[in-house]
Parts: structure tokens; sequence; C-alpha cells
């Protein structure tokens, strides 16, 4: 989850329609992408700087603290420099909320896609979409493909790993919550019980000391970790998708939330005109390839 990577890159009837849009109002449709350039209830809900957020006028934002680079810079989420903050931003202005119309708020990973009411309009930190997260939180489209990846000690026992069966008696950590932890549990499937860190931090200390002979992160993090934090470290290798499609991060909105399509539809944009590539290439253009590990 966390300078930065080189290629890290829904027919009804016409009766039925006019019976839904009077029994729904204005409220936004979960399953088509609203825009606010299209007509009709859904374009009205994600009127520009007029959405139904938490605070009237203003988009509250969230993520985790510390905020780590690449996807942030300096610890510092308002600066709208590092990935993640520069696509918050654009999908703020995407919704008619300029950089002083943004306020951002400190929510812990877990807490994030945990059940229960948000108090943020979305969260942005690295979050994987999923379908057992989806039964707790509403998820935007994704706004970035992201692979995970083996970091050790360049002397270390995993060092010279180069598949997965290679990894499988070795002791291996990540952080609670993340996929990356369930690409250990269940692809990897070490003989050795993972070790379960409730943050990056306590992972990367725990590999400097030797507790742990690898741990496991989203490819972006794994190369900054490796070039400025633990630069006695290296990236053993990345894992292959699991299942057809790719994994994505998204942002997470409270589940049934009345700005997921408009957040989507503002996302699905940024994508079509090319703003996410742009901003991935300035803060996610730095890595190359790591090996595939199978």
């Amino acid at each position: 989850m966390h300078p930065a990577p080189r290629t890290l890159r829904r027919a009804v009837a016409a009766v039925t329609v006019a019976l839904l849009a009077t029994a729904v109002g204005c409220a936004p449709q979960p399953e088509e992408k609203a825009s606010a350039t299209s007509s009709g209830p859904a374009a009205k809900s994600c009127a520009k700087g007029k959405l139904a957020t938490k605070t009237s006028g203003k988009l509250t934002i969230a993520t985790d603290e510390p905020a780590y680079e690449p996807w942030f810079k300096d610890g510092k989420p308002a600066n709208g420099q590092g990935f993640e903050s520069a696509v918050a931003y654009a999908v703020a202005k995407r919704l008619g909320y300029d950089k002083s119309a943004v306020v951002w708020q400190s929510v812990p990973f877990n807490k994030a896609f945990a059940p229960g009411v948000k108090s943020f309009d979305f969260d942005i930190n690295q979050v994987s979409i999923s379908d057992e997260r989806k039964k707790a939180v509403d998820f935007s489209s994704g706004y970035y493909d992201v692979r995970q990846a083996v970091i050790a000690l360049k002397g270390g026992k995993a060092a010279k790993a180069t598949s997965i069966a290679d990894l499988r008696g070795l002791k291996l950590g990540a952080q609670v919550g993340t996929t990356s932890l369930e690409y250990i549990t269940g692809l990897v499937k070490p003989s050795r019980q993972a070790a379960v860190f409730g943050k990056n931090d306590q992972a990367k200390s725990a590999l400097k000391n030797g507790q742990v002979d690898a741990v496991v992160t989203d490819l972006p993090t794994a190369f900054y970790i490796t070039a400025a934090e633990v630069t006695d470290a290296k990236i053993v290798g990345q894992f292959e998708n699991q299942g057809g499609a790719p994994e994505q991060f998204g942002l997470v909105l409270d589940k049934g939330s009345a700005l997921t399509s408009c957040v989507t539809a503002a996302v699905d944009a940024l994508r079509k005109d090319g703003t996410l590539a742009g901003i991935e290439k300035q803060w996610l253009s730095d890595a190359v390839d790591a090996p595939v590990l199978k």
C-alpha cells in the first residue's frame, strides 16, 4: 500500500423508466454512471459543487495517517502532491469543488471499508475493490490498476526467490486487512503463519530486524520502500493478478451513498480524457518492471 514506479499504470420499456423516475425523484441510480453533462435526475444530483456532501459546500476526503509516498508527499494529503492527493483533487475539481472546498480527514485504513456510517464523502487510501468489501461500502470505478510485490533484504533468504514455491517455507508479512496479506494466505500459502502488522511501518521494521524474511506490499510502495526507506532491500518480484480482471484501487464511500454514481462518473471521465494517465506518469513513473513470480 504506499522516489516512485516506471510502468507503475448495463432495455427497459419507456413506461418502466417513467415509473422509476417518478419513484426515486432525483436520487442517482446506483448501477448507472451519472454525468454532469447528461440530462435527467442523475445529472441534477451531480450538479457541480452542489452534491449532498457531509458538509454543505465542502467535500470531505479521508486517508490514513501517516500518508506514505508515492501516494502522498511529505505526509501532507492537502498539498496536492503525490499520486492519490493529485487524483483526489482532480476528482474534486470534476465534481465542482476547488482546492479550498476540500477538507481532509484522517481515517485508519481498516476503518475506511469497515461496516458503519462514514464521516467522509470518500476515502482514498490504496483500497482494492473486492466483492467482500462491497458488502460494507460502495466503491467508485477503479482509478489505478495495481500489482502486489515481494520485498526482501538483499542478503536474506528470500532475496533469491524466483517462484511462488520458493516463498512457501519463508516467514512472510503484510499489513492487516490488505490485498497484500490475501496474496500471502491465498496464493503463496506459506508453511509458516504470516506475520500481520497494523501499519506498513511495522512491517518494514520487522524486515529490517530479521523478524520476517520478506514483506508484501503493492508495487509502487515496494519501489519507494526499497529506494528511500530500506535501501538494503530489493524487490524480489511481483505477482500476476488473480482472476480475470486486474486488481484496482477505488474510492470508498458509504454503502448506498447518493454520491457513488457521481464520483464514479468523475473517475471515468478522468480516465477517458487521460488525466489519470498523466497523474500516474508524473508520480508513479520512476520504477522498472519487477520480475513476475509464478
